[in-house]
């Protein structure tokens, strides 16, 4: 066996190595924040174990599952034996295990905008999306003009926090613009135009063309989640 054989010989255990020891994650590929841990996980340049739940099945709904997150939601990491949820939790702990110090900066300014951002996305923008897109497409409700305001000014708000930040904090790529970039890309997949927020349009295709693995970790699932919606969309219309 020569050196060559030798390094591909070892470089074949740590992969089997790496494979056994992979966290796992509870997800499904449509939902936006199972998509930001995707994307932090490609970031980091990790391999997660993933394990896909049909929620419409009620996977979700087992007495295997509920024993592991009881709020039944995704996406869920076990790591160990170690079970966590909420999507910006997750990608802090990786962030913090994996000694990452460009996602999440030790820097006690840079970090407290990068919780801002996060938050922000948390309490807002996403569940200003949710209840204005979420009744049409699973309740066949129409669209609330009032409710699609809000979403517009959470828009504008976030268009506002870009002015002289190249990405979402600063000049580099962190947690805060893989968490948004999942909720925006969702967002603009529903038919939401982006044209009225300039800044935000510049920064979505920064981030498109910046994420490491973005067409893996988030494209792919974005297919889903149009899928979703124009299936939907058909039956309504029959």
């Amino acid at each position: 066996m020569d050196s060559n054989d030798i390094m591909q010989w070892m470089y074949s255990v740590y992969c089997i190595l790496l494979a056994q020891h992979a966290m796992d994650l509870y997800y499904t590929p449509g939902s936006a924040p199972c998509r930001v841990v995707l994307l932090v996980a490609a970031a980091l340049d990790i391999q997660l174990n993933l394990k896909e739940l049909n929620l419409q099945a009620g996977e979700h709904m087992t007495t295997e599952f509920l024993k592991l997150n009881p709020q039944h939601t995704v996406p869920t990491l076990v790591d160990d034996g170690f079970a966590l949820w909420e999507s910006r939790t997750i990608g802090r702990y990786l962030i913090r295990k994996y000694n990452n110090k460009e996602l999440y900066p030790e820097d006690i300014k840079i970090r407290a905008l990068i919780d801002q951002r996060l938050d922000f996305d948390l309490g807002t923008l996403y569940p200003r999306f949710g209840s204005f897109f979420y009744p049409q497409i699973f309740a066949g409700q129409p669209a609330d003009e009032n409710l699609f305001k809000r979403l517009e000014e959470s828009l504008d708000f976030f268009n506002s926090f870009l002015k002289g930040h190249k990405y979402a904090v600063g000049d580099t790529l962190t947690l805060a613009d893989l968490s948004l970039v999942a909720t925006v890309s969702t967002i603009e997949a529903a038919g939401v135009s982006l044209d009225s927020y300039p800044r935000v349009e510049r920064w979505f295709e920064l981030v498109k063309s910046t994420a490491p693995g973005y067409e893996q970790a988030n494209e792919k699932g974005l297919k889903k989640f149009k899928g979703l919606v124009a299936n939907v969309k058909a039956k309504t219309e029959l």
